[in-house]
This record gives structure tokens, C-alpha cells and sequence, in this order.
């Protein structure tokens, strides 16, 4: 279905299963409540990039697959009937929409996502899912810290503060890896996320007019 450009077994399994299973330490080691039956939401999970990785890797675990594009939805649907598993359920909507839903808002102790956006979009996309005292973990490459800085004020407004920046075990080919963990401290403002498309277009406004 061409999901991603990588259709060599073994570049597969390390460049993107060894990457996603690197995120399973820091997670692990941040995380304050039981780790069973946790719910963990992958949000722009592609081709099951982080999620149906960690689903696989983690049993006990409730995983919900949030992606916004039908044809990615049927693969990830068609995977995990395959595949057989039963701690997992695909949500076929944009973020925007889901973080606004009664029946997700702040439902997750978990929000883990992975070369979906910059990070000051990305928190604004994942954090209204996350319950007060959970995490959001973002995915990124070697340098962050650009990202990280530009990103202070918005994870700040939604609720957030960061505990760690990680370093992380990959076997990809890309190198160094990070983890970027913050800790939701409060409920989110109810303006946030923003209509759908606006979080990304605000900030390429900013990036334009800079």
C-alpha cells in the first residue's frame, strides 16, 4: 500500500521496529502509575509506527491508532486482525477532532507519537488526550533542541512541562535518537486542539512571516 519508503525486510526491522521499541525505556521509566493495563493512544500512527509495534511488544497494554488517512486506516485495521490482536482499536479522525470528543479527552495515560509534526504542533495534537499526570512522549531525531525550545510556551499552555529528554537505543542508521517526555500537569484549555488544520497552519505562519 506503499506506507512508507523502506521495503527491505531487514532496513525495516531496524529502521523503523528497533526505533519504535526504543521509545519502550523512557516510557517505562517516566511513567508513575501500573504499568498494566495501561492506555496509550499513537497519534499519526501511519503504518503502525510507533503503536502497533509497542501493541505487539506490550500485551497488556490498551492501544488506540489514531490516523486521519482512510487508505492507512484499512491497513492498520487489516494488521491487527491478522495479527490477531485484541488490545488494540483504530480511530479513523484527525486529532483536532478526537482531542475535542468527549470520549477521548484526557482518556489516556499515554499520548506517543512519531515523525508526525514539529513539536509545538504535535503537543497541541496530543496533550488534550492525556489524563493529568500522564505523558506525552514525542519521537524525535538526533537534535531536538531547537524544536524543543520553540515548542516551551505551547506545551505550557496546554498543560504540560517536559520531565526528560532521552537519548535512546536504536539499531536504525540514522544515529542518535531521542525521546522527548513531558508530564501533563493540568487540564487543557477547552479552545485546545484548535480546528483542524490551524495548529499546523499557525505555525507555518510563524515560520513565513519570522
Amino acid at each position: 500500500m506503499n506506507l512508507t519508503a523502506v521495503t527491505d525486510e531487514g532496513e525495516v526491522m531496524t529502521r523503523h521496529v528497533a526505533d519504535s521499541l526504543a521509545v519502550l525505556p523512557p516510557l517505562e521509566r517516566a511513567y508513575r502509575g501500573d504499568l498494566g493495563g495501561m492506555r496509550l493512544v499513537d497519534v499519526g500512527s501511519g503504518a503502525g509506527l510507533p503503536g502497533l509495534i509497542l501493541a505487539v511488544a506490550r500485551p497488556s497494554w490498551k492501544f488506540t491508532l489514531l490516523e486521519s488517512m482512510q487508505k492507512r486506516c484499512l491497513f492498520l485495521e487489516h494488521a491487527v486482525e491478522v495479527m490477531g490482536l485484541s488490545n488494540v482499536d483504530v480511530v479513523c479522525d484527525r486529532a483536532e477532532n478526537v482531542g475535542q470528543s468527549p470520549d477521548f479527552r484526557e482518556a489516556f495515560d499515554v499520548a506517543v507519537a512519531r515523525a508526525v509534526a514539529e513539536l509545538k504542533v504535535l503537543a497541541e495534537y496530543c496533550l488534550p488526550l492525556v489524563r493529568i499526570d500522564g505523558l506525552f512522549i514525542a519521537a524525535k531525531g538526533h537534535n531536538p533542541h531547537e524544536e524543543i525550545k520553540n515548542a516551551k510556551s505551547a506545551v505550557h499552555k496546554l498543560g504540560a512541562s517536559m520531565l526528560e529528554i532521552c537519548d535512546v537505543e536504536s539499531m536504525g542508521p540514522h544515529g542518535q535518537r531521542t525521546a522527548v517526555v513531558y508530564i501533563k500537569e493540568c487540564i487543557t484549555p477547552k479552545k485546545y486542539p484548535r480546528h483542524p488544520g490551524t495548529p499546523k497552519m499557525q505555525s507555518l505562519k510563524k515560520f513565513i512571516f519570522a
